[in-house]
């Protein structure tokens, strides 16, 4: 049984539901570098991090672009729920061993239909993620390199957090950062 950290979905649930939860989801181990969720193909659910991090990403042209980090208690996959197409946007990635609560699309669609509070947090989170989405598109157009660098990281260390030596709580590489940021590996290692 999984719940400590998938405090989102059993906060935000009737308790009712709480036991059903334990017959309806799926406990998924990853591997470091093991994709969960492919670009371009049909989304089956949702996923709720029980443990590990996560890359949601996409490719953008020859490169990769990161979308987001998602860390314990995060969900991924909700970018494909759709009216009119069920097909994933994005890809997700495991970047160390993770352990994942999967629910299917249709329960999850049903939790949303009855219990309201789950469906307004659930929009609640929407709507930040789209704020963020929009700021770092802006910030493509209107930042340099480094401006857009400090940015990202500081809210990388608002959502990740410091360890207690004030290091971020998750190793990335310059790759990642590069992915992350919108620019190059090459411009990334002259930026840092």
């Amino acid at each position: 049984m999984i719940t400590s950290k998938i405090v989102f979905l059993y906060e935000n649930t009737l308790p009712e539901w709480w036991d059903l939860f334990q017959t309806k989801q799926t406990i998924i181990k990853v591997k470091k570098g093991q994709k969960f969720i492919d670009e371009g193909t049909e989304t089956l659910g949702i996923y709720f991090i029980h443990k590990g991090f996560v890359k949601v990403h996409k490719h953008w042209g020859q490169r990769e672009m990161i979308m987001r980090f998602a860390k314990e208690g995060d969900i991924v996959g909700h970018r494909g729920i759709s009216v009119g197409n069920s097909l994933s946007p994005i890809s997700a990635t495991s970047m160390k061993d993770s352990v994942l609560c999967f629910l299917e699309l249709d329960f999850f669609k049903t939790l949303l239909k009855t219990n309201n509070t789950f469906a307004y947090r659930l929009m609640m989170f929407y709507a930040d993620e789209l704020h963020w989405s929009e700021q770092k598109m802006g910030s493509l157009v209107h930042l340099s390199v480094k401006e857009r660098f400090v940015v990202n990281l500081l809210y990388l260390i608002n959502h990740l957090g410091l360890d207690k030596e004030n290091v971020l709580k998750a190793e990335l590489t310059k790759t990642d950062l590069a992915a992350y940021v919108g620019t190059t590996y090459e411009t990334i290692y002259r930026v840092i």
